[in-house]
């Protein structure tokens, strides 16, 4: 779309590096000059009583694509100890990481005249010579992000971008007629992005049940379309195949938890060894790039070491979440948030994996591990679990089905999330282009639709 646009006729420097030149008909100016910043809120006390319904946002009701998720409260009850704003207002979060992010708003569609919300906002009141809509745009430019970003002060964990940055931040200002233009253009140009992006999302949606359904039939039923079915005895699984078996994970398994965390030495023999924990291990995905360290005995290293073709299972988290191993440096063992998992020899880790995955989704790992608590997936549960058992040519039969199909929907579902990840990136830069003048969308904007 970019592409279509022409570049303004004159330009001149802007004494900005960033910025570089402008349209020559443009202003440069300080964000302070132009807008004012974190009014008072004792300018509300000529219409505002303890009753009156105001608009209350912490900052988890502030999106990072400018949409606020609005509470209405009496007046009195946060009057005190939040930041005050009104209609049209252009909030923009302070602290890190909700800066960077971009967490923020244009106000201009609050349900009440004033509201009240999280302290780590800064507020922003656009002025005679500047449109609100205009103004929060300028603030979701990246540069505007990265600026603030090495800007920051206070203690890390903690920092937040000063209000003298935001004051002092430079723009670019066109006349107002100029500015209505780009903010319909941008409006229009992010309805059509947003359309697109929620198809793809919805597309991706499908695709993942899709291919949830194929692992489930396959791990219950096979690959036999005509088989013979008999009632399996147990609750998530129904019915399967007549000549399957269906037995607990523990009599065609061993299963091993991890080691408890030792952060030094016991003895002179201890080792400080890498290990993994649950978040290291996501479904079909084992991460060994950021492993931790731990002390162990080498007798220990053999107790809870892996392999390639072991089967991760988390015992905490996402209690039954597992991933093969596919290869792993030497010396890695496990912590004792992870179950290592290996055949007796007469069944498949990869056709187990594909079971848990099934189970997942039927909501029987929430219901035995107990989420009302702390969820675990205990070795005695874990053991207990009942699978089917198909004979182990039709376990590889089944493996090596769902291993292709698994394959064709997760790289379509790649697509669509690497289209979506574009169309990001490709409104970013849009966005900057057009509300620092290096592109002219007027006369784009008198062909859009009324």
């Amino acid at each position: 779309m970019t592409t279509q646009l022409k570049s303004y006729p004159e330009y001149k420097p802007s004494g900005i590096k960033w910025l570089d030149n402008v349209p020559a008909h443009w202003d440069v100016r300080r964000l302070k000059r132009v807008a004012s910043l974190n009014p008072s809120k004792t300018e509300s006390r000529l219409f505002l009583t303890a009753d009156t319904p105001v608009t209350f946002l912490p900052m988890e009701r502030v999106g990072t694509d400018g949409k606020i998720d609005e509470e209405v409260v009496p007046a009195s009850s946060v009057w005190n100890g939040f930041t005050y704003f009104r209609r049209s207002d252009v909030l923009v979060a302070k602290i890190t990481p909700c800066f960077e992010n971009g967490k923020g708003a244009c106000l201009e569609s609050l349900s009440t005249e004033v509201g009240f919300g999280s302290t780590e906002f800064h507020v922003l009141r656009a002025g005679a010579s500047i449109l609100a809509q205009f103004l929060y745009r300028l603030t979701t430019l990246a540069e505007f992000r990265h600026s603030g970003a090495d800007e920051m002060i206070g203690a890390a964990g903690q920092q937040r971008v000063p209000q003298a940055f935001v004051a002092n931040y430079p723009l670019a200002l066109p006349p107002l007629a100029e500015q209505t233009a780009i903010v319909r253009y941008l409006d229009h140009t992010d309805r059509r992005i947003r359309r697109y992006v929620s198809s793809r999302e919805q597309l991706i949606e499908l695709l993942e049940e899709y291919r949830q359904a194929v692992i489930h039939h396959a791990v219950t039923h096979g690959l036999d379309s005509d088989v013979r079915l008999k009632p399996s005895g147990v609750e998530w699984l129904g019915d399967v195949p007549a000549h399957w078996g269906v037995a607990a994970v523990k009599r065609h398994y061993s299963i091993q938890l991890g080691k408890m965390l030792q952060n030094g030495p016991n003895v002179p023999t201890d080792i400080a060894v890498p290990y993994l924990k649950a978040q290291h291990v996501q479904w079909f995905s084992v991460r060994t790039t950021d492993a931790p360290t731990m002390w162990a005995s080498p007798h220990e290293i053999e107790q809870f070491g892996i392999r390639a073709g072991d089967l991760l299972v988390c015992e905490g988290g996402e209690g039954g979440r597992c991933s093969l191993v596919e290869e792993v440096p030497p010396g890695y063992i496990i912590q004792n948030a992870l179950h290592r998992v290996r055949s007796f020899g007469t069944n498949r880790n990869d056709y187990l994996q594909y079971v848990m995955s099934s189970i997942s989704k039927t909501g029987w790992f929430d219901a035995i591990n107990n989420k009302a608590t702390i969820a675990h997936f205990t070795a005695e549960k874990f053991g207990s679990l009942m699978i089917p058992i198909p004979p182990l040519p039709e376990q590889t039969a089944i493996v090596a089905y769902l291993d292709k199909a698994t394959a064709a929907i997760d790289a379509a579902i790649d697509r669509a999330r690497r289209e979506i990840e574009l169309l990001g990136e490709y409104r970013t830069r849009l966005i900057a282009d057009v509300v620092t003048g290096k592109v002219d969308v007027r006369e784009a904007v008198a062909d859009l639709p009324q």
